[in-house]
């Protein structure tokens, strides 16, 4: 008699990708084992540290004892002080049924496609975008339809528009945007809601990147639009501006029935968020914003700084980004496959970037790299590129 280990793995797995920056994380943690030095660009992370004023509260509740289970929804007082934020920005929501506290940002996500998605819905994605958009749509065993926007994530009206059919739920937007740094318009996000309105489609709404942004540039919400505000769900969280990414602390912000349900499954879940992480959240949001705006004035001068240098090189064309801390260099005219080119770049130059492809179709031909590092090191790792994309072009 023959034993084994009995294996089997459900049928929805086969609808989610592995991440497609895996492959490339894995080959450099390789290189590095084997002594190479890796410069990373490749990171969707703020290299600097969590502002002390947050470390600190977060160290006194534990102090205190304030380790326990909290509120499925969050602490009331941070759903408060997350509440008064967001009239900041011209939208205004009940911390009571409105908004709920999750364990990331991509908690949020999950959840929302999980409580408004059914199997075979269709939902109009932006594109290109982060990963784990299309990923929590197909968890949710509905479809992602890519609406092409660029390298400078711009909005086809109309192509959205004739995407539409009877399938759809849900339009997904990302701004300011993770690859490319776009930010769409005020007018822009009003044709969006005008288009939801008009098929009665919901809106999904990442705006994790919001506060940082540049020349000026003001991110707009659906939900601050009177015809967008009960069909919109915003996602955003404390990760990037508060450089908190290993503190996992977001949130959603919706009407009170798409909140209850995405609420049951995070009590099904995750149960709460964490306790005195919660605490530090208050803290980021009550205290003054001078430690995001100096983050943002150093990212801005990389922004500046690596653009300029990108758009020297032979053969490789960049926008510059409006937000975020990305820039999505066309590589189109190398003829050179994005995966391709980012594992040879690495293997060869020993530079960690991220391909385009991971971001949906639309991303093709691109690159994704994060000037969330040092100046020093960004200049290295173009200067590397350069003499990369010369040797190719020879």
């Amino acid at each position: 008699m023959l034993c084994g280990v009995f294996m089997k793995v459900a049928k929805r797995m086969k609808r989610i990708k592995p991440s497609g920056t895996i492959a490339m994380a894995e080959r450099a943690r390789e290189l590095e084992r084997k002594g190479r030095r890796v410069y990373h660009l490749d990171m969707g992370e703020p290299d600097f540290a969590t502002p002390k004023h947050i470390r600190e509260v977060a160290v006194k509740a534990i102090e205190e004892g304030f380790t326990h289970y909290t509120s499925s929804r969050g602490l009331l007082e941070l759903r408060e002080a997350i509440s008064e934020d967001l009239k900041g920005r011209g939208i205004d929501a009940d911390p009571e049924n409105e908004i709920l506290v999750t364990l990331g940002a991509k908690h949020a996500i999950y959840a929302a496609a999980l409580s408004t998605l059914d199997p075979g819905d269709e939902v109009l994605v932006l594109s290109p975008t982060w990963p784990t958009h299309f990923q929590c749509v197909e968890i949710a065993e509905a479809e992602a339809i890519e609406i092409p926007c660029g390298d400078d994530y711009r909005l086809d009206e109309e192509s959205l528009k004739m995407a539409v059919t009877d399938k759809t739920s849900m339009i997904l937007t990302a701004s300011p945007n993770n690859p490319t740094g776009g930010v769409l318009s005020r007018g822009e996000v009003k044709a969006i809601v005008d288009i939801a309105a008009d098929n009665d489609l919901l809106i999904l709404s990442d705006e994790i990147y919001d506060r940082i942004v540049y020349d000026g540039v003001k991110p707009v919400s659906p939900a601050s639009f009177a015809e967008g505000r009960e069909r919109t769900i915003i996602v955003n969280g404390f990760s990037k501006a508060y450089a908190m990414t290993g503190w996992r602390l977001g949130y959603a912000v919706a009407n009170r029935e798409i909140i209850e349900s995405m609420n049951r499954i995070q009590q099904s879940t995750t149960t709460c968020p964490v306790s005195f992480v919660q605490k530090a959240g208050i803290a980021a949001l009550r205290s003054s914003q001078s430690c995001v705006e100096e983050m943002v004035r150093e990212y801005d001068r990389r922004r500046r700084f690596i653009v300029d240098r990108i758009n020297k090189i032979e053969g490789i064309r960049c926008v510059k980004p409006k937000g975020a801390f990305y820039i999505f260099p066309d590589i189109s005219s190398l003829e050179i496959p994005s995966f391709e080119f980012c594992m040879r770049l690495l293997e060869e130059a020993g530079v960690s970037t991220t391909p385009g492809s991971v971001f949906g179709r639309c991303g093709e031909g691109h690159i994704r790299i994060s000037y969330a590092n040092k100046i020093e090191v960004i200049a290295e790792s173009v200067e590397r590129i350069k003499e990369f994309v010369e040797n190719i072009r020879r």
